[in-house]
C-alpha cells in the first residue's frame, strides 16, 4: 500500500487533527509497522463514543499496517476515582468487560495487543514519571487535567498532577509511534510531544479523533479556550448519563427508545447529535448510504449516498427528524449486532455495577 493511502486512512473520520502530517508521512517512509497505543481509564459501560469509533478507527490502522495497542489504564482510573477508587474492581472489569468490549467489535488479540497498565509499570517507569515531574511547571501540569474530565478549578486531590505525567510517561515506555485519543487529550499529547524532545525520547505523532456528541445535544462548561472546542468536550457522550448514550451491547428496543428521545431540530445540522452519528460513523467514508424508509405520502423512500447530500435535504426541511431517528436507529442496530451477540453469549461480563 502506498503511503498517501496510508495517511488517508489515519485522517478518515472521525479522526479530525494530526500532529503533524508531514510528521506521519515520514515514519511510514521508515516504518512500515509503527506501533500505536490508545488509553483507556476502566469506568463504566461502553457506549458508541469509546468503543465503535475506536473499533472504526482502529480497523482503519489496521490496513494501513499499523501495530495497535489498547492500553488498560487501571492506575489512572484508580487515581481519578473511578468505580469508587476500588483498585480490584478496576483490574477486574479491565480484563473482563472492557476487553471483552473491544473483542466483541472485531479487535481480537491477533490483531490488537491489550496492556493492562500496572503490569508493565517498573522502576524506571517510575523514574520517567518524576523526571516529567521535574520539567512540567506545576500550572502546565494542572492545565493538563482537564484531560481527566475535570476544570482545572475543580476539587482534586494531589495525586491529580501525577495523571498526565504518566500518561506522557506510558507513551514512551511503551516505545509508540503513533499516539491516538480523543480531541480532549490533545493538551497531554503536546505536553508529551514537548518533553520527548527535550529528553531526547521519541517523539510520537498524535492522532486525534472527533468526540461523539450525546443524544442531550450540545452543552458548554468553559473547558477550553476555544468556544467550539469547549463544546465538543463539553457535550460528549458519557457513561455517567446513560440516558443520552448508547451503549454497545444495548437492545434494539434500547437504541430506538434513547435515538427517539434525541435532540434532534428541524432544519439544523449544525451541533445535531444524529448528524454527528451518520458523518463519524454510519456514513463516514461516504461509501456507505443510509436508507431512510417513509410512507409515500411524504416522499417514500430515499437513499442519501453521501453525509453531504443528507445534511443538505435535512436543512431544507425535506427530511424530517423522525424518519432521520427511524433510519439512524435501524443503521446502529445493524452495526452493533456483533456485541449483542458477543455478551448474550457473555452475561457474566455484565454482571457488575459500579460503586456509587
Amino acid at each position: 500500500m502506498d503511503i498517501e493511502r496510508k495517511i488517508e486512512l489515519v485522517k478518515r473520520r472521525p479522526t479530525c487533527e494530526v500532529l503533524t502530517e508531514n510528521e506521519l508521512r515520514e515514519l511510514f517512509e521508515k516504518n512500515e509497522h509503527p506501533k500505536h497505543y490508545i488509553g483507556f481509564e476502566i469506568s463504566g459501560k461502553v457506549h458508541l463514543g469509546i468503543g465503535l469509533c475506536t473499533a472504526l478507527k482502529m480497523a482503519d490502522f489496521i490496513e494501513a499496517g499499523i501495530k495497535p495497542t489498547i492500553f488498560l489504564a487501571d492506575y489512572h482510573a484508580w487515581l481519578n476515582g473511578k468505580m469508587g477508587g476500588d483498585l480490584g474492581l478496576i483490574q477486574k472489569v479491565a480484563n473482563g468487560y472492557f476487553k471483552g468490549a473491544f473483542l466483541s467489535l472485531g479487535l481480537d488479540e491477533q490483531k490488537v495487543d491489550y496492556v493492562l497498565g500496572s503490569e508493565v509499570y517498573d522502576r524506571d517507569y517510575l523514574k520517567e514519571v518524576l523526571d516529567i515531574s521535574r520539567n512540567v511547571t506545576i500550572k502546565r501540569m494542572m492545565r493538563c487535567t482537564t484531560i481527566m474530565g475535570r476544570k482545572e478549578e475543580d476539587a482534586m486531590y494531589s495525586s491529580s498532577i501525577l495523571y498526565p505525567a504518566m500518561q506522557a510517561a506510558d507513551i514512551h515506555m511503551l516505545d509508540i509511534d503513533i499516539a491516538h485519543a480523543g480531541i480532549d487529550q490533545r493538551r497531554v499529547h503536546v505536553l508529551s510531544r514537548e518533553i520527548s524532545e527535550k529528553m531526547g525520547w521519541k517523539k510520537a505523532v498524535a492522532v486525534h479523533s472527533h468526540l461523539l456528541m450525546g443524544l442531550q445535544g450540545p452543552r458548554k462548561m468553559g473547558f477550553e479556550e476555544r468556544e467550539d472546542v469547549d463544546v465538543e468536550i463539553s457535550s460528549k457522550m458519557s457513561k455517567s448519563k446513560p440516558e443520552t448514550c448508547i451503549f454497545i451491547h444495548d437492545s434494539e428496543d434500547e437504541i430506538r427508545g434513547k435515538i427517539g428521545k434525541a435532540y434532534c431540530p428541524e432544519k439544523t445540522v449544525e451541533n445535531n447529535p444524529l448528524i454527528e452519528l451518520c458523518e463519524h460513523i454510519i456514513m463516514r467514508d461516504d461509501r456507505t448510504p443510509l436508507r431512510v424508509e417513509r410512507e409515500n405520502k411524504y416522499g417514500g423512500d430515499v437513499v442519501f449516498e453521501s453525509v453531504g447530500g443528507l445534511k443538505e435535504e435535512f436543512k431544507n426541511g425535506k427530511l424530517h427528524p423522525a424518519d432521520l431517528k427511524k433510519a439512524v436507529s435501524s443503521a446502529l442496530s445493524a452495526m452493533l449486532l456483533p456485541s449483542r451477540k458477543y455478551f448474550e453469549e457473555h452475561k457474566e461480563l455484565l454482571d457488575w455495577k459500579e460503586p456509587a
